[in-house]
């Protein structure tokens, strides 16, 4: 809607699109340091944590561009490193493996001695929180798409249409387009409030029905979204094929817990307990 520079800064462009993005990542930071001092996790390993996510969403958008750049060499046979183009997608599932990575392998280092895994320790915490981050974030980097035009649903001319909205893409300019951006944001709006819901009553299950209900989101609107997203196979677009990646990790997940018998509430550690944790035998002795 907004596809020019709103102001500069440092002699530089900035976008709309940008500072919805920048929202977005500082509203997830806000949301993780909140929600995790809420079920009493130990500061050390909040500290860390906020130190490896930074890491993670480096990475994250690494793997958002290097997926793109894979779609669209596989559609065009056109290797192009110079694109621009992100998808969300590859974003999430690459930030989620470096920050698993990053998590365990710089964690092992870090938390020696006394305080040795205490990054395991808290590890559900984080698992329980970290899809609530990420739609949180996610919405407002939908807002930032519907700013930018891109990710947009058909194109419906210029004469209003009921569900339309008044926008300038790349493909046909100015006009009326299916805004599946403002509707994903909605959605995860919505998510994010559903998912804070469950975790604050102690649901051990938030990334589960975070998987299955993106999942299944995420396939239905790429049915209504026109703009270029890379190559389909069998009618289906990349993001669709991951999106039964992550419903199916929403079934094993569930399996696992029914067959481990794992409890779909978690007992918050009381702040008794972390300050107990974290005395030592000499202050103990005074």
């Amino acid at each position: 809607m907004v596809p020019t520079p709103v102001f500069e800064l440092f002699g530089r462009p900035v976008y709309l699109y940008g500072i919805f993005i920048a929202v977005g990542i500082i509203v997830c930071m806000v949301v993780f340091f909140l929600y995790t001092a809420k079920a009493n996790m130990r500061r050390e390993v909040q500290d860390f944590a906020f130190y490896i996510a930074i890491l993670a969403i480096i990475g994250g958008f690494a793997a958002a561009w290097f997926f793109q750049v894979m779609y669209n060499w596989i559609e065009t046979g056109v290797l192009n490193w110079g694109s621009t183009a992100i998808t969300a997608m590859g974003g999430f599932i690459g930030g989620a493996v470096f920050f698993v990575a990053f998590y365990f392998g710089i964690g092992a280092l870090v938390f020696k001695g006394e305080k040795k895994n205490y990054h395991k320790d808290d590890f559900n915490t984080i698992l329980r929180v970290a899809p609530i981050c990420i739609t949180i974030a996610h919405a407002f980097g939908r807002l930032g798409c519907l700013m930018a035009g891109c990710c947009h649903g058909a194109y419906l001319g210029t004469e209003y249409v009921v569900g339309g909205i008044w926008m300038h893409c790349d493909s046909n300019g100015w006009g009326f387009y299916v805004p599946t951006q403002l509707y994903e944001a909605l959605f995860l709006f919505v998510l994010f409030a559903v998912l804070s819901i469950m975790y604050f009553k102690r649901s051990n299950i938030t990334h589960v029905v975070y998987l299955a209900g993106y999942g299944i989101w995420r396939f239905v609107i790429e049915f209504f979204r026109t703009d270029a997203r890379g190559f389909t196979f069998l009618g289906l677009a990349p993001s669709q094929w991951q999106s039964f990646v992550f419903i199916a990790g929403a079934i094993a997940i569930l399996i696992i817990f029914f067959v481990k018998k794992i409890p779909f509430k978690v007992e918050i550690r009381k702040r008794e307990q972390v300050v107990k944790e974290k005395s030592t035998p000499e202050t103990d002795a005074k």
